[in-house]
């Protein structure tokens, strides 16, 4: 019994790390998102406004309400002067207006709700949904080719044009061809650098933390009581540690007269 389970886990094992690699191959590699952010109170709050100056044009968060940021501290007024454009009321939910049938006729296809976005996004062997949506935010360029205008590293032949460009400015994306030397019919088109072309409002280390503040508040809104569940988690780990200790002991007094 023991050879069958060790060599089920020994088989799990090596199953698991051939997936990971062949999923870390496979396209452009994932940035990792500064999570220290999802504990920034004032963090979250930036990116809940970049959230709804952006993204909240075309895509809906529609499982999550305006009056849940006061989880992060915001109060009714702070809401209603600064996120409350597209309803009357903080108890409603982040709808837009836009009728996912016009969007799809106009875009192509019907922009999808971001409620869950950053919890759907993660893939083994790469990262996070939020590792993700911190490359994909920060790998848009110039692509003439494309009906957009835009494309990206993270999602070749994104369909969505870069809707923070105004803050990154405009860049273009340089590549290289590579000869696989196994098989020199096959070519490489590997991505060697971005180049700047027009400047945005932010510069390079100001964009990054302005991304990172939007993935931050995408992660957050995928679960708010996150941040409250891991902390309970701890403390229930802890005492589960402490109550074994005792229990070990009580068990070991208990029977340390039989025979």
């Amino acid at each position: 019994m023991k050879k069958l389970f060790l060599s089920l886990f020994v088989t799990f094992a090596l199953a698991s790390g051939l997936i990971a690699n062949a999923a870390a191959e496979e396209g452009y590699a994932w940035d990792k998102f500064p999570t220290e952010k999802l504990s920034d109170t004032a963090s979250l709050q930036r990116g809940a406004k970049l959230f709804v100056n952006y993204c909240l044009n075309c895509h809906s968060a529609a499982y999550m309400r305006y009056n849940r940021l006061h989880d992060i501290g915001l109060t009714d007024a702070q809401i209603k002067q600064n996120l409350l454009f597209a309803t009357d009321k903080v108890g409603d939910t982040m709808k837009v207006a836009l009728d996912p049938k016009d969007a799809k006729e106009w875009l192509g296809v019907a922009p999808p709700d971001l409620s869950l976005i950053a919890r759907s996004r993660a893939e083994l062997g790469k990262g996070s949904g939020a590792d993700y949506l911190y490359t994909y935010l920060r790998t848009f360029y110039r692509d003439d080719t494309r009906a957009t205008g835009w494309n990206n590293l993270a999602f070749p032949g994104v369909a969505m044009p870069n809707v923070l460009w105004e803050l990154q400015g405009q860049r273009t994306a340089k590549f290289v061809d590579v000869k696989d030397p196994h098989d020199p019919a096959f070519i490489e088109h590997r991505f060697q650098r971005f180049e700047q072309v027009a400047p945005g409002k932010l510069d390079d280390r100001g964009y990054d933390e302005a991304v990172g503040d939007l993935v931050a508040y995408l992660q957050w809104m995928g679960e708010p009581a996150q941040g409250e569940r891991v902390r309970i988690g701890v403390w229930v780990l802890l005492f589960l540690g402490v109550f074994t200790v005792i229990t070990w002991r009580l068990n070991a007094s208990y029977w340390k007269d039989v025979k």
